[in-house]
């Protein structure tokens, strides 16, 4: 009787998946805290589109949080607030976690502003599943119905192939250098490296939250890009990063170079030949030297152009700039 009922089990036809299956977003992320700079943020892929939408969330100066598999957004919301108020994450956690009606369908991520971390995987998330914390020695491993605190960083994964997605994310972060953003895309790297989710890959995105970070110092929204939708979102969220990058951050003062009579040469080429197919040119003739007239029509090209936060006034151009605008120009003459 025992060998018939082992042989019934073991032939029995798959269970259905949960009538909720594909609300979840099936995910690995990283949240974590850059001591250096402030900064807080979160990393994140899914065989799930617009994870950006459901996953991260983030306010400067208080903490980062990312809520997958059964996505709750009181996680999000009620924890930035309980971590505004003074809660330190694992507090923030074990609060929203005693109202939550469905904490076994909840894989959690959240840091703090100090850098106290936590990380939880319900027992109900689909395997592989579990977590990762950072710590000053040791980090804390959990898999699933555990609740882990640690510092610096929470990483977490359901419907992995393996562990060794969680586990590459934590050892990449822990010894990468950079910027804090630098170091969570390496990290979401090394995720998808260890095996990644189960079932592929479909969007990612990245949120680094900055006290007055965001464009010309109007939000606190550093970085906010989100890969909607792609065949390889990592690679295609480390482009749209390079992108931010150009676009966003303001120039570093080891980027700016002299004006030199060759540059003002190099760049009068295009000031007399664009905006292409308009009349009016940006100059009308080239200039005897880095006067007024030729300095700011090479910043409203820059501002035409999108080069809003790196443009001057003071005889310098930014060599990261430069280098776009020849690369852009390069054997295709604009008329």
């Amino acid at each position: 009787m025992l060998l018939l009922a082992v042989f019934q089990v073991l032939h029995q036809p798959p269970l259905p998946p949960p009538s909720d299956f594909t609300k979840r977003a099936h995910t690995y992320s990283i949240v974590a805290y850059d001591s250096a700079t402030g900064d807080l943020g979160i990393a994140v892929q899914s065989k799930f589109p617009n994870v950006g939408g459901l996953v991260p969330w983030a306010r400067a100066g208080v903490g980062a949080v990312a809520t997958q598999a059964l996505s709750n957004t009181d996680y999000g919301e009620k924890g930035l607030e309980l971590m505004a108020r003074g809660a330190a994450a694992p507090e923030a956690m074990r609060i929203i976690m005693r109202t939550d009606p469905q904490p076994s369908q909840r894989q959690v991520g959240m840091v703090d502003a100090h850098g106290n971390s936590a990380s939880w995987t319900g027992d109900s998330t689909f395997d592989w599943a579990g977590g990762r914390t950072g710590g000053r020695a040791d980090g804390q491993m959990g898999g699933k119905g555990q609740l882990i605190v640690g510092h610096g960083y929470a990483a977490q994964a359901n419907i992995m192939v393996s562990d060794a997605t969680v586990r590459n994310m934590a050892e990449t972060f822990e010894r990468s250098r950079g910027s804090l953003a630098d170091r969570l895309i390496a990290a979401l790297v090394a995720g998808q490296a260890g095996g990644g989710d189960k079932r592929g890959m479909q969007s990612a995105a990245l949120l680094v939250v900055r006290a007055k970070g965001g464009y010309l110092g109007g939000t606190d929204r550093y970085i906010d890009i989100r890969v909607y939708d792609a065949p390889d979102p990592i690679k295609e969220l480390q482009r749209l990063y390079a992108l931010h990058k150009l676009y966003f951050f303001t120039s570093d003062s080891a980027d700016l170079i002299p004006i030199t009579p060759a540059v003002q040469k190099e760049l009068e080429a295009i000031l007399l030949t664009e905006p292409a197919n308009q009349p009016q040119k940006w100059l009308v003739a080239p200039q005897p030297s880095l006067n007024d007239t030729f300095l700011t029509a090479l910043a409203n090209f820059m501002y035409w152009e999108n080069y809003d936060v790196r443009v001057r006034m003071d005889g310098k151009i930014d060599r990261v700039a430069l280098e776009d605008i020849r690369k852009n120009r390069a054997g295709h003459p604009r008329r």
